[in-house]
């Protein structure tokens, strides 16, 4: 009977622990989506256009045959405390994102597309007991970044028609 019921209090606390971990699991899906967009153009130009936009930020790791991009650690005290400025809590002492950028090649029908995916770590640090805590992020950079993308390649596409064009009319001309 106590084997029983050892076996009981066993398979219960294992399923208690299996619901836990899905909760957090399902809670860290929910929340952490990260941003990503699809864009209608091939990888390489894709590429580009996130070359240019990230030109900006301190690149530690790079490559296109991976299709990924990795900043290092920057410092952005300033902007959390004035964006929180108006909020509840108290100023951060410190504070600091990494940016990891994917990008990967597709098919949508017989055309190729590019998914662009941006994740954003935000790291605050309360004040010196504390160390640094992970923060989830309004996700405002990630859209940001993806609009600007999306901004240059339809500026690319619509240089490249503008050609397409000229060029036909002075085939047409000659």
């Amino acid at each position: 009977m106590k084997a029983c019921s050892l076996l009981t209090k066993v398979l219960l606390l294992l399923a208690m622990s299996g619901c836990a971990s899905y909760e957090k699991f399902r809670q860290v899906t929910e929340e952490l989506e990260m941003p990503a967009r699809i864009f209608r153009a091939d990888f390489n130009q894709t590429w580009t256009a996130v070359i240019q936009v990230m030109k900006k930020y301190d690149i530690a790791q790079q490559n296109q045959e991976a299709g990924f991009i990795k900043t290092r650690w920057m410092d952005n005290t300033l902007e959390v405390n004035f964006t929180d400025s108006f909020g509840s809590s108290d100023a951060v002492k410190a504070a600091r994102f990494k940016l990891v950028v994917n990008v990967v090649k597709g098919f949508r029908a017989s055309t190729e597309v590019a998914k662009v995916t941006v994740y954003k770590r935000q790291l605050v640090e309360q004040d010196f007991l504390q160390g640094w805590k992970e923060v989830p992020t309004d996700g405002n950079m990630e859209q940001t970044l993806l609009y600007r993308i999306e901004r240059l390649i339809e500026n690319d596409n619509k240089l490249k028609e503008i050609d397409k064009a000229r060029e036909k009319q002075q085939l047409q001309s000659f």
